[in-house]
């Protein structure tokens, strides 16, 4: 894609101000949340969705188990965010271990309590399953599932997309292909496994573009709260870490302070690339800590109502 004149100001800015100098603000936010397994981590959780409400999110969603295992709490916590918070909630929905009626069934329980956002996924295998199997009488891929919740009712869906190709998908084509018929059964934003170079989402980016895919398409920020984590995570979903990125944490294991220093400094940096970019929508993966997450908000001159940058 060709650099507009607004792209190059934005790269030239950044080299010649200080990185963060000026920013309006001008950026649309999101965050993901997981559902807490004990009472002390939804304390943590709300004062997280506490924190960050103020900034304005345009939604938050919150992860669905693998195998559909914490179906409940997603439903509590979606429920309690959106009529607590006041702040448009998104519940994450997988094809896994249920036939079609019965997520369905889930589907219209969110309706009903006026969640209007669906995070459609395929899902990861249960515990204990190698690969990934439809279940029986039930939807086949998130494509599938999409179009079967449009039926249900009229949600707004959003889906995963994977700039690095999706371990599952035998090549890169295959998985944009995937991505453009999740858009054709009725998604409406595409949200990225997180990432580390820029490069890789606007060379994805591109590539959707090439695709005849006009959608939106978000990159998902995940500030590194545990490179051990990382590392764990990175090695599930195919996500290339670079060469730099384990020295930046080397020793910082009984540091927690500095390393959060040190993740807000990588995750920000990254975020202003993709902002000279031309990038203006985020959404964060903020693993129920909310202080990486608003840094590089404010950062990036977000605010919270009736602030100015």
């Amino acid at each position: 894609m060709t650099p507009t004149l607004n792209q190059l100001h934005e790269a030239k800015t950044a080299l010649d101000a200080p990185l963060f100098s000026d920013l309006p603000g001008d950026i649309d936010i999101s965050f993901e949340f997981f559902p807490p397994k004990t009472e002390k981590m939804g304390e943590t959780l709300w004062s997280s969705v506490a924190t960050l409400s103020p900034l304005g999110p345009r939604f938050v969603s919150v992860t669905y188990g693998a195998g559909g295992s914490t179906r409940e709490r997603t439903h509590e916590q979606v429920v309690r965010i959106q009529n607590e918070a006041g702040i448009p909630a998104a519940a994450h929905l997988t094809c896994v271990n249920a036939t079609k009626e019965e997520v369905n069934e889930v589907a219209r329980h969110y309706w009903e309590e006026g969640i209007r956002h669906i995070v459609a996924l395929r899902g990861d295998p249960p515990d204990g399953a190698s690969a990934y199997t439809p279940h029986p009488g039930g939807y086949e891929n998130a494509a599938d599932l999409i179009a079967g919740l449009k039926k249900v009712a009229d949600f707004e869906i959003s889906v995963a997309a994977y700039p690095e190709v999706h371990p599952d998908s035998p090549d890169a084509q295959a998985d944009i292909e995937n991505l453009k018929a999740k858009f054709g059964a009725g998604a409406d934003r595409a949200i990225t496994q997180f990432f580390f170079d820029p490069e890789c989402f606007f060379r994805f980016r591109d590539e959707v573009a090439a695709a005849g895919i006009e959608a939106e398409v978000v990159p998902g920020i995940m500030p590194v709260m545990s490179f051990a984590a990382v590392q764990r995570m990175s090695a599930m979903c195919g996500t290339a870490i670079p060469s730099w990125m384990e020295g930046l944490f080397d020793g910082l294991d009984e540091r927690p302070a500095a390393r959060q220093l040190v993740s807000a400094t990588i995750a920000a940096e990254l975020c202003r690339k993709l902002y000279a970019g031309g990038v203006r929508q985020f959404h964060f993966y903020t693993l129920n800590r909310a202080e990486l997450s608003y840094a590089i908000c404010h950062m990036l001159g977000k605010r919270p109502a009736g602030e100015a940058a």
